[in-house]
């Protein structure tokens, strides 16, 4: 395997520990919030899905160097 694939697979497993953390740790406060994002309309969720994106891009960009 290419070491640019298993960079891209590390980088999704580590998505998941830190996806998984939140459940494992507060249970209860992940269901709440899950509730308040289903009640948000879908321009809301695309903004917020936008700005993770970006800040995600910027930090890796910064780290990079």
């Amino acid at each position: 395997m290419s070491p640019l694939w298993s960079d891209v697979l590390r980088a999704l497993c580590l998505v998941l520990v830190i996806e998984g953390l939140w459940p494992l740790l507060a249970p209860d406060r992940w269901k709440t919030v899950l509730i308040q994002v289903s009640g948000m309309d879908s321009r809301s969720l695309r903004i917020a899905g936008a700005a993770a994106v970006s800040g995600g891009l910027i930090l890796l960009h910064l780290l990079r160097q």
